[in-house]
C-alpha cells in the first residue's frame, strides 16, 4: 500500500544550513576586495544617473547652483527641438552603416589572422596597434588623410582616375568620413572574434571537407553558427557605441564653437555635450541621456530577443 506524505503547513521542509565560519570569512574578504568597485558604482555611477533623473524634472543653472522645478517641460522640449530629431537620424544612420561594415571588417580579419601560421603573434601585434593609439592622435592623422584638396585618400583615387570627394565639407560625406576614423580602431572587435574562431572544433572542418562541403558551406553552416555568440555580443557592444558617438564626431568637426560645422556631424551626444557644457542647460542635457538611455535599452533588448533565435550555445539552450 502506497501512502502520501501529509502537506507541509506552516513550516518549512528543511531548514537552511548555516554558512560556515570559513565561508563567512571567504564572502568578506571577497566583499572587501570589490568594496572600491561597488563604491565607485554607487557614488560615481548610480549616483550620478539618480541625480541626473531628478535634474532632468528641473531648471538647473550651473552659474547659481540653483535648480528650480520644470516638472515635463524638458521632456516636451525634446519633442519640440528639431535639432534632437536631426541628431537622431544622424546617429542612427552612423549606427546602420558603421556596425556592419565594422562586424565584416573585423570578422573577415580574425579569420585572416587565424589562418597564419608563422609569425602569427607578430601579425596580430601590428592589427592591434591602431587600437593603441590615442582618438586625439588618429584623428589628427585623418584630419590630413581625408583632406579635400592635398588628402593622402584623394591623391590616391586620383591616381586611379577617380574624383575623390570633399570628406570633411560634404554633408554627404561627413558620416562616412568618421565611419573610416571609426574601423581603423577595429581591432578590439577583431580580438573577440579570434578568440572564438579558435575554440571552433576543427574536426567538424575536416568532416565538412570529407562531405565535400564547400569553403562557403563551412563558414556558414560551421563557422558562424559556433561563433554566434561571439557575433551577438560584438552587435550589442558596438550598437550602444555608435549610438554614444563621441570622440570622433568632436574631434573632427566640434572642437571649437567657431568651427562651422554642419548638422551633417550633430550626433546626438554631441548636442548633448552642446547643451550641457556650451550652454549649461543641464536640466535638457539630463532629459536628453535619459532618453538615449531608454532608446539604448529598447534596442538592446530588442537585438537580445531577435538574436538569440539563430545563436547556437553548446549546451543546447537559447
Amino acid at each position: 500500500m502506497v501512502t502520501t506524505a501529509p502537506p507541509l503547513t506552516g513550516r518549512s521542509a528543511a531548514p537552511r544550513p548555516r554558512m560556515s565560519r570559513m565561508r563567512r570569512r571567504e564572502a568578506l574578504t571577497g566583499y572587501l576586495f570589490i568594496s572600491p568597485w561597488i563604491v565607485g558604482f554607487l557614488v560615481f555611477t548610480l549616483g550620478a544617473m539618480l541625480y541626473s533623473l531628478v535634474i532632468s524634472f528641473s531648471r538647473y543653472q550651473l552659474a547659481t547652483d540653483t535648480a528650480r522645478p520644470a516638472g515635463l517641460a524638458n521632456y516636451e522640449a525634446l519633442v519640440t527641438d528639431p535639432k534632437i530629431a536631426t541628431a537622431l537620424a544622424n546617429t542612427l544612420y552612423y549606427a546602420v552603416l558603421a556596425v556592419p561594415l565594422e562586424i565584416v571588417l573585423a570578422l573577415g580579419l580574425a579569420m585572416l589572422l587565424n589562418s597564419v601560421r608563422r609569425g602569427a603573434g607578430f601579425f596580430r601585434t601590428v592589427f592591434y596597434l591602431p587600437k593603441m593609439t590615442p582618438t586625439v592622435a588618429t584623428a589628427s592623422v585623418f584630419l590630413l588623410l581625408l583632406n579635400g584638396s592635398t588628402g593622402a585618400i584623394n591623391r590616391g583615387l586620383a591616381e586611379l582616375g577617380i574624383d575623390g570627394p570633399n570628406w570633411l565639407l560634404d554633408p554627404a560625406w561627413v558620416k562616412p568620413s568618421i565611419v573610416l576614423m571609426t574601423v581603423w580602431g577595429v581591432a578590439g572587435t577583431m580580438v573577440i572574434f579570434l578568440a572564438a574562431l579558435q575554440n571552433v572544433p576543427r574536426e567538424l572542418y575536416e568532416a565538412a571537407s570529407i562531405d565535400g562541403a564547400s569553403a562557403w558551406r563551412r563558414f556558414w553552416h560551421v563557422t558562424l553558427p559556433l561563433i554566434s555568440p561571439a557575433v551577438l555580443f560584438n552587435v550589442l557592444v558596438l550598437t550602444i557605441a555608435a549610438f554614444q558617438i563621441f570622440d570622433q564626431a568632436f574631434l573632427l568637426f566640434h572642437r571649437t564653437t567657431t568651427s562651422g560645422a554642419s548638422d551633417a556631424s550633430l550626433f546626438y551626444a554631441i548636442y548633448l555635450f552642446e547643451q550641457a557644457f556650451r550652454q549649461f542647460n543641464f536640466g535638457f542635457a539630463a532629459a536628453m541621456a535619459w532618453l538615449l538611455f531608454l532608446i539604448i535599452l529598447v534596442i538592446s533588448m530588442i537585438q537580445m530577443r531577435v538574436g538569440n533565435r539563430f545563436v547556437y550555445y553548446e549546451g543546447g539552450d537559447r
